[in-house]
């Protein structure tokens, strides 16, 4: 315990020197950890949106997730009620969201447009994706829709302002029925939302899954959203579903987020890359601050030598001087970046929309201690390591150069 005293005493002897290795230290700490808090954060959101507009787990026809319909929901499911009673019958179940995917043309009657339908469970989906469909004239689906009147539709923000359509507003939707056949309805625009993304915006509109079953003529689903208490929990669901279903496909949300995991994939690049920038250059800086300190002590590792101090144990003490140095680089990092960390959460701060979005986001950094704990370690093993061999260089030298050094 002799030798943490001397070297804290030989760590303060150039404090000038000491500090600016430690401000890189704290800055490169701070800056790995900053940089895995945005990541963890971004990850973080985009899996909560995905599960979310996905669902935990998908349930579909076999052949739904491989091969193209050569007709209207002819890989739809026809059994839907009886699975959704199936589903909802197990506790790990929180809700069962049915959704039928089709598409058509859209008319005002002057003009038309092609849309792409989503037929959902207003109840079920507004109550999972209200945040993530924002409302902005107008109103959501009824829950309990008016028997008599025009059904009711919603319109995304773009396709709205291409039919030059309001709330209130009567429209035409045509598509092709399940049997071939071309079929038109009535429908009463009560809301428009904005879909997040500007090619949806373009297209996309929601009715109830009654309309579009009553438009296509047919009582199928394209797809079962299951939601459950625990999203982790969807791959041993699905696993254990699909062994009691052979005749059905099912697909974790994380099968079917293309985004979140290229996102992911590009995010683990850039960050990787960074990191290792930042170690290295933290590494460099504590080995030029050793490899100064090695040289101007030169007579006093020959002394020490000449003491009987054996090399292995000079080595340690220069080691240990930067392993303090790396510490508290690396505390002053993680007080930085929990700082800038709290502000933000405090004070929030808009990043502007990314590629392929149409709303920004607000900048966060994800506080995780396991992380803190790693980057901390990486931090001091770099700035020993460097110790290391800068002090191999000034221990090999005889006694007797090294007193007379100067």
């Amino acid at each position: 315990m002799k030798w943490l005293p001397l070297a804290w005493r030989n760590v303060r002897r150039n404090r000038r020197r000491s500090l600016i290795t430690i401000l890189l230290a704290c800055t490169g700490t701070a800056a790995l950890l900053l940089a895995s808090g945005f990541a963890l954060s971004t990850y973080e959101a985009l899996r909560e949106m995905s599960a979310r507009q996905i669902g935990h787990v998908v349930v579909a026809h076999r052949e739904y997730f491989h091969n193209d319909e050569d007709a209207p929901l002819s890989h739809g499911l026809g059994d839907s009620q009886t699975v959704m009673s199936d589903l909802l019958a197990d506790p790990r179940v929180a809700t069962v969201v049915p959704r039928l995917n089709y598409s058509g043309l859209i008319s005002n009657g002057d003009s038309s447009a092609i849309f792409l339908g989503t037929g959902v469970d207003p109840e079920g989906e507004f109550r999972i994706n209200g945040a993530l469909t924002p409302v902005e004239q107008g109103r959501a689906l009824s829950t309990h829709p008016a028997a008599q009147g025009d059904p009711e539709v919603m319109l995304a923000r773009e396709l709205a302002r291409k039919l030059k359509a309001g709330v209130g507003d009567t429209l035409t939707l045509l598509t092709t029925t399940v049997d071939g056949a071309l079929n038109g309805i009535d429908v009463q625009v009560v809301g428009i939302y904005g879909t997040g993304t500007p090619e949806l915006d373009e297209r996309a509109l929601l009715t109830d899954v009654a309309t579009a079953q009553r438009l296509l003529r047919t009582d199928k689903v394209s797809t079962l959203a299951v939601y459950l208490y625990d999203r982790d929990g969807a791959p041993a669901f699905a696993a254990e579903r699909a062994r009691a279903w052979p005749d059905r496909a099912l697909r974790t949300w994380e099968d079917l987020a293309s985004f979140y995991a290229k996102v992911r994939a590009l995010y683990d690049r850039i960050f990787g890359v960074l990191g290792i920038i930042i170690v290295v250059m933290v590494f460099f800086a504590v080995t030029n601050t050793m490899s100064m300190s090695v040289t101007e002590r030169t007579r006093e590792i020959g002394t020490l030598a000449a003491l009987g101090t054996s090399p292995g144990r000079i080595v340690a003490n220069f080691a240990t001087e930067s392993g303090i140095i790396g510490l508290l680089g690396a505390l002053a990092g993680m007080a930085l970046a929990g700082g800038v960390t709290l502000l933000l959460h405090l004070f929030p701060v808009m990043m502007p929309p990314p590629p392929g979005r149409t709303e920004g986001y607000p900048l966060l950094f994800y506080f995780s201690p396991a992380v803190y704990g790693t980057v901390a370690v990486i931090i001091i093993a770099a700035a020993v390591l460097a110790a290391l061999l800068a002090a191999r260089r000034g221990v090999g030298k005889p006694i007797v150069e090294a007193l007379s050094h100067v």
